[in-house]
């Protein structure tokens, strides 16, 4: 009996449709990945660096039609907002206007406020059908540590909560420290999505080697802080002899008093705690008798190490405003200084004085948000109105939508990585 020609050739090519199949889809992939990996998405900054000058690029088109498929990953933020006695309605408030479900948040009031605001505290983060205790991104450091901000306490409980985020805190890009004097100047939604444009391996910190008159009221006295080992906070003692300036590394710190503010990379911060290479522990003990330490500890580690010190961007993305000349802390600001801040594209602005009235303006004008409510995003799927949160209910973190605040941030962001300046403001 002959067989079909025909049907013998369709059962044998049936055989290889499988695999070819296989192997298209996987190609195709391929050349998505890559293609997503390369062009960023249309209307959006994307920044990369040129392999041939070493410098960074911004690339823009002009709107329209967006393929989903080139969209940058978002990053995550790990924050530490720290606080003292009396200041936990400020931190709630700080935490609210912060507030987005992709980042983690570590709180932390340090030993003069009492173990009852510190419970009030917690049970705020863990109250019954709270979108905080829903989403488990909030925690609260139950051992304080004391502060004193003119020894090395203040960069030993900055370490502390870092340790604290790359244990429990999962997986986050970049680290941010604000107190409860500091406050957002724009929603998250625009914050992640100008940094997901980023190279993840960006330090932002304002720093420099001309320490002028650091160098005798800093450098050279050599200070113990009582902090270290007492319960209670007390002055730092300072004795007769003075050092010599450091000769295996460099001094950095920041140009004003206000310079201990950083958003840090998760690299570089592991690199600092884990210390598999000796500097960050050698840097550390010779700022534990350094008056101030907290505004040189990272500036110095990351601007002395071969890997990070080309990661560095002169600018600790804060609106700070000083008197001239500068006094001990920066001018608190006030509605005056609404216009400037918002003109200055940064993300976060310092120092207001507890309930100012310019919080309530730039909760209501750049936050939109409510008394006691989350700032909203693309997150929150309530329905927004008059004394209600639409944050309560939420859904997806994976999808961001930015505000007009975003290009103010963007275009501070393309004048930091600008060609003709960047490189000239690293580690100098």
């Amino acid at each position: 009996m002959k067989r079909n020609h025909h049907a013998s050739y369709n059962s044998t090519d049936r055989k290889w449709v499988m695999p070819l199949t296989v192997l298209g889809v996987l190609c195709c992939l391929f050349l998505i990945t890559v293609r997503r990996a390369k062009y960023p998405a249309a209307g959006k900054a994307g920044f990369t660096p040129s392999t041939s000058s070493g410098k960074w690029e911004s690339r823009f088109s002009g709107g329209g039609f967006e393929d989903p498929l080139k969209l940058p990953k978002l990053p995550r933020f790990a924050y530490l907002i720290s606080g003292t006695k009396g200041e936990v309605p400020q931190v709630k408030r700080l935490l609210q206007a912060l507030y987005h479900p992709r980042n983690y948040y570590l709180l932390h009031l340090d030993l003069e406020a009492s173990d009852a605001e510190r419970l009030e505290l917690a049970k705020y983060v863990k109250s019954e059908n709270s979108v905080l205790r829903t989403i488990g991104n909030v925690m609260v450091i139950g051992k304080a540590d004391l502060v004193t901000y003119r020894g090395p306490t203040m960069i030993a409980s900055t370490l502390h909560g870092i340790a604290v985020l790359l244990k429990l805190a999962g997986d986050w890009d970049w680290f941010v420290n604000l107190s409860s004097s500091d406050y957002p100047l724009m929603p998250q939604d625009d914050i992640l999505h100008i940094f997901s444009y980023l190279p993840r391996d960006l330090n932002f910190m304002e720093h420099t080697s001309s320490i002028g008159w650091k160098e005798f009221q800093r450098a050279r006295p050599i200070i113990i802080d009582p902090g270290l080992y007492h319960s209670k906070k007390s002055g730092v003692f300072s004795a007769k002899e003075k050092r010599s300036m450091p000769a295996s590394f460099k001094l950095f710190t920041g140009t004003y008093l206000c310079s201990e503010w950083v958003v840090l990379t998760r690299a570089f911060l592991e690199f600092c705690v884990w210390g598999w290479d000796n500097l960050p522990r050698t840097v550390l003990m010779y700022y534990t008798n350094f008056l101030a330490s907290q505004e040189g500890y990272f500036h110095t580690v990351v601007c002395n190490h071969k890997d990070y010190q080309n990661t560095t961007v002169n600018h600790d993305l804060h609106y700070i405003t000083w008197d001239n000349p500068p006094k001990q802390n920066p001018v608190s600001l006030t509605t005056e200084h609404f216009q400037d801040m918002v003109a200055s594209g940064a993300p976060f602005a310092r120092r207001f004085e507890k309930g100012d009235h310019v919080l309530d303006r730039i909760d209501a004008e750049l936050l939109k948000r409510s008394a006691n409510g989350f700032t909203p995003g693309s997150w929150c799927l309530g329905n927004p109105g008059p004394g209600k949160d639409p944050c309560v209910v939420h859904g997806s973190s994976d999808v961001v939508k930015p505000s007009i605040s975003s290009k103010r941030l963007e275009k501070l962001v393309l004048k930091l990585l600008d060609s003709e300046s960047f490189r000239s403001k690293q580690c100098i």
